[in-house]
C-alpha cells in the first residue's frame, strides 16, 4: 500500500469514527466541519483539502469531542 493509499485509508476510517461521536452532523456538514478545522474558510474549501490536511483535521475534531463532557 502505498502512503497516499494509507492516508487515504485512515482519513475514511478516522470519518466513520467522527460520524460516530457526532451522528447528528450530516456528511456534508461533517466534510465542511473538517474543511473549517483544517482552515479553509472559503467556499472551496472542501476541493483543496488534501488527505494529510483532512486526516490531521479529522483527528483534532475527534479529540476535541473526547474532552465533551458526556451528556446524560
Amino acid at each position: 500500500m502505498t502512503e497516499r493509499e494509507r492516508t487515504r485509508a485512515d482519513l475514511l476510517t478516522a470519518l466513520g469514527e467522527l460520524s460516530r461521536v457526532r451522528p447528528d452532523w450530516r456528511l456534508g456538514q461533517t466534510l465542511a466541519n473538517v474543511a473549517m478545522a483544517a482552515g479553509r474558510m472559503d467556499a472551496g474549501g472542501v476541493w483543496d483539502l488534501e488527505d494529510t490536511e483532512a486526516l490531521a483535521a479529522t483527528r483534532e475534531l475527534l479529540a476535541q469531542a473526547s474532552t465533551e463532557p458526556v451528556s446524560v
